[in-house]
């Protein structure tokens, strides 16, 4: 904890501020990727910042420094920019890197606790992290030094995604597998359409509505005016209370749910579930334009794995 304060201390000063805010504007206008390296456990945070900034609309990979003076140094190519972690600056595998940016002009971003090391003396720029004590009780391992570079890395990770505009939508792209995809796709993705949807117009007869109910499986029906617009809807509820009525033709306006909930294509599947639970309904009528394109049911979002 303390080691995090420390970075939001530093973060909110130059030269930290300074260096991280060049560093944003620096990936973002290249047109390469973000190649992210580091030894040992900076390699690992390595790792995971790469993963982070690839799913979020960052281009970039993971670079071991032993596999880079071997032969893949060539995955480093024109527009890209490198990202080193070294927590003293003097980690010697990184030599090779630093050696190949420095002679084809490729930009070099060093993050390190010690600005005047080999490495941050070598960077185009610098992002000079705060000295924190290790939580290891012999004060070794690292610890605290490796959360300060997730978490570095995760900041530039977001400050990236709002200088992109990077969207849910964009990332649904790039995480169409799992819950995580589940929540993120719209009910326009998973909604019913054309026949499948139970319709009557205004006008249609209480029969008229209930068959219509009883041919599909969402246990209402919409109800729409001449112009395709949604006015009403007719539910299992409904049909119950028009028990009461003698008159089998009946206008269904007399017996529908005026004004019902409805959502657009747009909204997201964990929005609509949200919605059916606060208010207690199982289908949602989805419009566009005020006109009816489709229906999602409760069990329409579970099915894809949503909850």
């Amino acid at each position: 904890m303390d080691a995090l304060r420390a970075l939001s201390d530093a973060l909110r000063m130059a030269p930290l501020r300074d260096s991280f805010v060049a560093s944003v504007s620096k990936i973002s206008s290249h047109t390469g990727r973000l190649i992210v390296s580091g030894m040992g456990k900076s390699g690992l945070v390595a790792r995971k910042i790469a993963a982070t900034m690839t799913s979020t609309g960052t281009p970039a990979m993971f670079l071991h420094p032993g596999d880079a003076s071997h032969g893949d140094l060539g995955m480093i190519g024109h527009g890209d920019t490198v990202l080193a972690l070294s927590w003293s600056g003097e980690t010697t595998e990184l030599g090779d890197i630093i050696a190949y940016c420095r002679r084809f002009g490729v930009t070099l971003i060093v993050a390190t606790a010690c600005p005047d090391s080999t490495a941050g003396r070598a960077a185009d720029i610098c992002l000079a992290l705060p000295q924190v004590r290790e939580a290891c009780p012999n004060e070794l391992a690292p610890t605290s030094s490796t959360t300060v570079q997730v978490v570095l890395g995760d900041a530039l990770a977001v400050a990236l995604i709002e200088r992109r505009g990077f969207t849910r939508s964009d990332f649904l792209t790039f995480h169409p597998g799992g819950r995580l995809g589940a929540q993120l796709a719209t009910v326009g993705q998973l909604m019913a359409r054309g026949d499948d949807v139970p319709v009557v117009r205004i006008g249609a007869s209480l029969v008229d509505a209930t068959i219509e109910m009883s041919r599909k499986r969402y246990g209402c029906t919409a109800v729409v005016d001449e112009d395709d617009r949604l006015v009403g809807a007719f539910t299992d509820g409904d049909l119950r209370r028009s028990f009461t009525s003698q008159h089998l033709g009946d206008d269904i306006r007399h017996h529908m749910t005026a004004t019902p909930i409805s959502i657009v294509p747009e909204t997201l599947s964990s929005d609509a579930l949200r919605i059916l639970n606060e208010r207690a309904v199982s289908v949602l009528f989805v419009c566009e334009n005020e006109r009816l394109v489709g229906a999602i049911h409760l069990h329409d979002i579970l099915r894809a794995g949503v909850a």
